[in-house]
This record gives C-alpha cells, structure tokens and sequence, in this order.
C-alpha cells in the first residue's frame, strides 16, 4: 500500500509539475548563432545577428539583405530577475511618430523573431515598438519561470520609461495571449507609469486556462502565484480587451472574465480570425481604440 502511495503521489507531482511548467515553451537560441531561421505562418524568416548586443539583419532567400519599411535596433537589459534580456526598438521608416509606444508583452512560445510580426501591422499607424523576450527566451538569459516573466515585464517597463527614445511618449502595454495575462498582472503595479493596458486573446487565470484542458484536474494541479483578476480590479485607467470569438487557443469568455473584472474605463472589442491575429486584420480599429484611451487617462 506505501509504495502506491508512494507512486501516486510522485505521479500527480510530475503530472503538477507538467502543467506548470507547460505555460512557458520557450525558444531558446545560443547566443554564439550567427544565423537564425524562423518559421512564422507561411513565411521563414532569416537573419544574420551580430553578437554583441544581437542585432539582426534579415535576409531573403538568396541572402540578400532584405528591404522592410520599419527599423530594428537590438538592445540588451539588465531585468531585477538578474537576467540579460534582449528587446527590439521597432520604428516605421515612413510613417511619422504619433506620440504613443507600444510596450509588447509576447505570448507563452517562440521569442521576438517571430513573435514581433502580431504587433509591427500598427507600425502604419504611426506607433513606435519595444519588443522584447522573457527569461530563457531568444536570447534573452536566464530560466524561463512565472517569476522571472514577471520581473522581466516590470524591468521592461522601466527600461522604456527612461531610454531617450520614449521619452515624453505616452506608452501602452499591448499583452497577447500569456503577454495579456502578464499585463493584467502587472497593470495596478506599474499603474503611474502606463497610459492604459492593451489585453487580446489573454486567459483570466492559470487555473482557468489549465482547466478548459484538463478539467478539474487542471484547477488542483496548477499553481496560482499571481491572479490576473484580482489585480486587475486595482489599475484604474483605460483598459482594452480585445478577443476572438474563432479563438481556438484560448477561448473568449475566458478574455471576457478580464473585462468584466477591469475598472471602468474598459472597453471590449470582440472580433473574429484566429488567435492573436487582431493587428493584422483590424489594426486601423485598434489603432484608433488605442489613440482614444491615451485622452482618457
């Protein structure tokens, strides 16, 4: 009887620890790499990077440097998790400053090669962009933990707040899917510094996305070391949820739960397509819906 005890107890440890550890799918690259590939949609995106501070320059596939309308200056910061992190400062070569930066919290996979073509479609509306990867993603150091992503996303912040080319900027955290999670985590904390908090395809708890997988199984086995909703309930300026009713990742009323929870004033923009897609297919929308949450702060 002690060893099936013993046996199920170390089960249902390893089948916890799988859960948890499954929000976080890092990709994690070696920082000596001096070409990436990124397979991203339909299209595979290459780059040569210099090892200093890891910046890219993208290639077509006859190596050639390839021609984009946006700039990427590659920077490396120190986060309070006490990792090295690397982040991206994207800006239109065509389109003039509107005066509002973007802060890009990515979602739970992949690193910035791939996962900065969800946020650069509002690039043509006048916007600037601070990318950036977690702890253990891309080549960003450190391990990949709940914690960590935390302290990365707050480190970010402030990373931008006080680079010369935010400065006087209004600056919106735009969360995707994890990245949503996190800035609902983080809104009420970094409140003073933020005009508003951008939140599409986001989950409203661990618990509650691990348990439209697992049921009621994913609700005990998970941990819930910070509650979106919860904290959520303390940011008081403009919150925009916006979330697909053809999510098949993370489903809407999931997303709705966030809005319901935030502070007026909050808006919900239901759209359609899959998930994390809203700048592609309605970025003139969320494009102004962000310009109007900068005037009531």
């Amino acid at each position: 009887m002690k060893n099936i005890l013993f046996i199920l107890l170390i089960s249902l440890f390893l089948t916890s620890c799988a859960f948890n550890n499954a929000f976080l799918n890092p990709e994690e690259i070696d920082q000596n790499l001096e070409t990436v590939h990124v397979k991203e949609l339909s299209d595979t995106l290459k780059a040569t990077v210099e090892k200093e501070n890891f910046q890219p320059t993208f290639l077509d596939e006859n190596d050639n440097i390839l021609s984009t309308d946006y700039t990427v200056k590659s920077v490396v910061f120190k986060s309070s998790s006490g990792n090295n992190l690397n982040g991206w400062i994207i800006k239109s070569k065509e389109i003039p400053f509107n005066g509002i930066s973007l802060l890009h919290f990515h979602g739970n996979s992949g690193f910035i090669y791939n996962q900065h073509q969800r946020i650069i479609p509002l690039l043509k509306y006048g916007f600037q962009i601070f990318v950036f990867d977690y702890s253990g993603f891309g080549f960003s150091e450190g391990e990949s933990i709940r914690k960590n992503v935390i302290k990365d996303g707050i480190s970010a912040l402030s990373y931008v707040k006080n680079h010369k080319e935010f400065k006087n900027s209004e600056i919106i955290i735009y969360g995707h899917s994890l990245g949503g999670n996190l800035a609902a985590t983080i809104a009420a904390e970094v409140e003073n510094d933020i005009s508003g908090v951008v939140i599409e395809g986001a989950f409203s708890t661990h618990k509650d996305i691990a348990s439209e997988f697992a049921r009621i199984f994913g609700k005990i086995l998970v941990k819930e070391n910070s509650n979106a909703l919860k904290e959520i309930k303390k940011f008081h300026k403009p919150v925009l949820v916006i979330h697909s009713t053809e999510d098949q990742v993370v489903p809407y009323h999931l997303g709705k739960k966030i809005y319901d929870a935030a502070n007026e004033p909050k808006e919900l923009f239901t759209i359609k397509k899959p998930h994390m897609r809203g700048p592609e297919f309605y970025g003139k929308d969320i494009s102004d819906k962000i310009i109007e949450m900068t005037k009531q702060k």
